[in-house]
């Protein structure tokens, strides 16, 4: 049978190892330390960890990409291994490693959006449109050979925790369909173009503020890039509140005020008006915006 060593950390990487427990043989997973999560702070494990140990499955956490090689070698032979949003870079011994290589699920299409932040890099640059890509992973970053590829459209108000949720589920889907080929020899991978190609760099602190020199429409797709987690901020009256979801809105306000329409808390952005749909103001818990609006009794306000 097939042996697979599956590398993975968050939750979007979870639909594939369960595919992948259905029908091959998973040797070895790897995932990131347990590292502090959620306003608790509480050291906790990956996703992938919970579920592979839910699955009886041995589990390894190396700290470093160095680390990586020697660990695979000790776990005995593999097949081939498939990597989903693992968050590390990995070594170029450790890519040699299974017979196969290294299998990439990717949430771009490629030679689109390489890189950490893909579906973030995506929504934030209005992209009509993202997929899963399916490459094996050599020294450069995503530049692989292409096994196969899906789009999907990006809907009108998708976040990044929902498309990551639709795309994670493709790529179990392809990665299914497509690796039996591989396998037996029958599938080729294809070369990469370099044509169109977009860097997704990680998402930094600076990137998460809403200001008031945005255009109306860079505000909202920052706001979906970022939903929910790490979230876009609004640092309004003094106090850093999150910004879940956000739409346009027709009414023209002055760039950085905060008015209250109907109920509905409207911010002004360089180009017009950006309804705050659902926010979470500090230590408290997310709402919609009318229900924040009704708790600020209609009070105006504004941010930088």
């Amino acid at each position: 049978m097939t042996r697979i060593v599956f590398l993975g950390t968050p939750g979007a990487a979870v639909p594939t190892l369960e595919t992948l427990a259905h029908d091959f043989d998973i040797g070895l997973v790897v995932t990131r330390p347990d590292r502090p999560r959620g306003r608790s702070r509480r050291v906790q494990p990956s996703p992938v960890k919970v579920r592979a140990d839910e699955l009886g499955l041995m589990v390894r956490q190396p700290s470093r990409p160095t680390e990586l090689a020697g660990l695979l070698r000790d776990a005995g032979h593999f097949d081939v291994g498939v990597v989903v949003a693992f968050g590390m870079i990995l070594d170029p011994e450790a890519l040699v490693v299974p017979d196969r290589g290294m299998l990439n699920v990717h949430f771009s299409l490629l030679p689109r959006w390489r890189g950490a932040a893909p579906v973030a890099r995506a929504l934030m640059a209005g992209d009509p449109m993202s997929g899963v890509t399916i490459i094996r992973l050599n020294e450069g970053l995503d530049t692989g050979p292409v096994l196969t590829a899906q789009a999907v459209d990006i809907l009108k108000e998708e976040t990044a925790g929902e498309l990551t949720g639709r795309l994670s589920a493709l790529g179990a889907r392809l990665l299914e369909d497509v690796l039996p080929g591989y396998l037996a020899g029958e599938v080729v991978p294809v070369p990469q173009v370099d044509e169109g190609a977009a860097y997704a760099a990680k998402l930094g602190s600076d990137e998460r503020p809403l200001r008031p020199t945005m255009s109306r429409v860079e505000a909202v797709n920052r706001v979906r890039a970022l939903s929910p987690t790490p979230a876009a901020t609004l640092d309004l009256d003094g106090e850093t509140h999150k910004v879940l979801r956000a739409q346009l809105h027709p009414l023209l306000l002055a760039p950085g005020s905060l008015e209250v329409v109907d109920g509905h808390p409207v911010i002004g952005m360089t180009d017009g008006g950006v309804e705050l749909v659902a926010i979470q103001p500090p230590g408290k818990r997310a709402m919609p915006g009318p229900d924040w609006a009704r708790g600020r009794h209609g009070r105006a306000g504004s941010f930088q």
